[in-house]
């Protein structure tokens, strides 16, 4: 699309705590929609009850960057989880 962008790598560079609430200030999805639930998820015997406020998200992320839904593409007032990859094109186009 020609859009200049910075691209971050979450395992080598994780979101910490302020980073979080700032993308979760934008979000256009649910907060809950940041965390992904996949085996690790299972392995670490988190449930849905512990990933459903903004406060819960935060602290999960923080110390597992690994669940960390991706993509997350933001801009300066919106971010959103890049899937299906159709609202990616629709956010930067500004549609």
């Amino acid at each position: 699309m020609g859009i200049d962008a910075d691209v971050v790598l979450y395992m080598k560079t994780p979101p910490d705590a302020a980073t979080l609430e700032s993308l979760i200030d934008r979000l256009e999805d649910p907060v809950t929609a940041l965390v992904r639930r996949d085996s690790l998820f299972k392995k670490l015997g988190l449930t849905e009850g512990e990933v459903q406020t903004r406060e819960q998200v935060v602290k999960v992320l923080v110390k597992h960057k690994a669940l960390l839904q991706r993509p997350i593409v933001a801009t300066a007032k919106h971010a959103i989880v890049g899937r299906p990859k159709e609202r990616v094109r629709k956010l930067l186009s500004g549609s």
